[in-house]
This record gives C-alpha cells, sequence and structure tokens, in this order.
C-alpha cells in the first residue's frame, strides 16, 4: 500500500508547541506511525511543487490522507480537480480534524461543512459501529483529556456510516468518524487532531487512523468515462 500524508505545514512555522509536540511537522509525525511493513509512505505539503500532489504522486497513491487549517484557499482549484478525479477512479481520502473545512472534503461532500466549535474541552469517543473495520482494536469508549470542540450541527452530506461519535465536557455531542463511498473512492472524516493538543499521540486515534488507511485502500483503481461499446454476443 502507498500513502501520502498532506498538510498544509504552517502551523509549524509559526508555533512553537507544535514542532515540540510533533517533530518534524504533523505530516512527518502522522507518517510515523502509518509506517508499517506493507505500507510505503511519503509527505506532501503546500510548500512543495503542485502542493505536492502532481498527477505522478497521485497515480502513485492509495490513500492520501490531508490535514489543513488555516489556508484551505491556498490549494489551487486544479490541484482540486486533480484529486477529486484519483478518488472517483478509486484513491482513498481520509481527513483529520480541521481538514473539514478544505477544497477536497467540500468538494467530495457538496457541502459547506460547518460546525460549532471552542477551544480546550475533554472529549469522549464512543464507538457506535464496533463491527466496523476502522473500529477494530478500539474500545467501546475512550478520553482525550484536551481537544478542540467541534460541535452539532455538522453540515455534511449524510454519511453512509457513522462509526464514533463524540460528546464533550459542554454536553455537545459530533459525529466524529464517518465514512462515504465517492465513485470508486471511500472517503473517511476523523474529528480529533488539533495541532496544539496530545490527540495524535493517543494510541487509540493513531489506530483509528491506521484502520481507516487499511480500509480506504483501492482493491483496484478504474477511472470513470463513458466509453461506447458494442454489444455482447450470445448472452
Amino acid at each position: 500500500m502507498k500513502v501520502t500524508v498532506w498538510n498544509e505545514n504552517l502551523h509549524e512555522k509559526m508555533e512553537e508547541r507544535v514542532t515540540e509536540l510533533y517533530p518534524g511537522g504533523l505530516h512527518a509525525y502522522i507518517a510515523g506511525f502509518l509506517v508499517d511493513e506493507g505500507i510505503r509512505v511519503r509527505t506532501a505539503t503546500l510548500d512543495d511543487e503542485e502542493c505536492g500532489l502532481p498527477e505522478e504522486v497521485l497515480a502513485d497513491t492509495d490513500v492520501l490522507v490531508w490535514w489543513g487549517h488555516m489556508v484551505h484557499d491556498r490549494v489551487p482549484d486544479e490541484i482540486v480537480d486533480r484529486v477529486q478525479r484519483h478518488i472517483l477512479s478509486g484513491m482513498g481520502l481520509v481527513v483529520l480534524h480541521s481538514g473539514h473545512h478544505s477544497k477536497i472534503f467540500r468538494r467530495m461532500l457538496g457541502t459547506t461543512c460547518n460546525l460549532k466549535w471552542r477551544d480546550g474541552a475533554r472529549e469522549r469517543i464512543w464507538t457506535v459501529k464496533p463491527n466496523h473495520p476502522i473500529a477494530k482494536g478500539i474500545p467501546e469508549t475512550f478520553a482525550l483529556e484536551c481537544e478542540e470542540m467541534y460541535g452539532e450541527p455538522f453540515v455534511i452530506a449524510e454519511p453512509q456510516e457513522t462509526v464514533f461519535m463524540g460528546w464533550f465536557n459542554g454536553g455537545e455531542v459530533f459525529r466524529s468518524g464517518c465514512t462515504w463511498v465517492r465513485g470508486n473512492g471511500r472517503i473517511f472524516y476523523f474529528q480529533p487532531g488539533h495541532e496544539t493538543n496530545l490527540s495524535f499521540q493517543n494510541e487509540y486515534v493513531q489506530q483509528i487512523i491506521r484502520n481507516a488507511v487499511q480500509w480506504a485502500c483501492p482493491i483496484r483503481r478504474v477511472e470513470l468515462d463513458c466509453p461506447h461499446v458494442e454489444a455482447l454476443e450470445n448472452v
């Protein structure tokens, strides 16, 4: 399996705490816990040529993991078009935390993906679909002592499956782990992962992302078009 972890890589330049928690940046840290004998991981950032997502990289990517926050608008539309085409042909997409407002996630869902938010909450995540592959090895519930609160209503297309629900100490709830299928591509959104919190260091958060990458990996890639075909004989 070939995974590309994308990160806009701006908080790392502006906030010392981010690189203290995640040396090398969020992209490097996430790539580090995804590396496995059967997984090859590369990273890409906004600063790279073509945002690190030229045609040859996407063609060689089974699953794209996306983290963005501050400058979603700086990703050119032609890059979004390219990523969308690869998702429709089968490339998986795993969107993390504030990537809910990324151009590609909003494009694939066709909605604003708006939500309520506030800083510094305690979150308890509940596994509401325990037999789902993304929930493998995850307990019924686990807590994150400090995470950014995301609350309903979450303006998304109706999920195919809601695997995890988040509850916050202000009483808010949130569909924190959801799946969709678009064309031949599988999409998973997972809410934890604020850049100055410890969520990506949590063993269960890491396991969920590893599971999601496995789940989103395509069996094969199929370009979608509308060819004219001859009728089959002797059917």
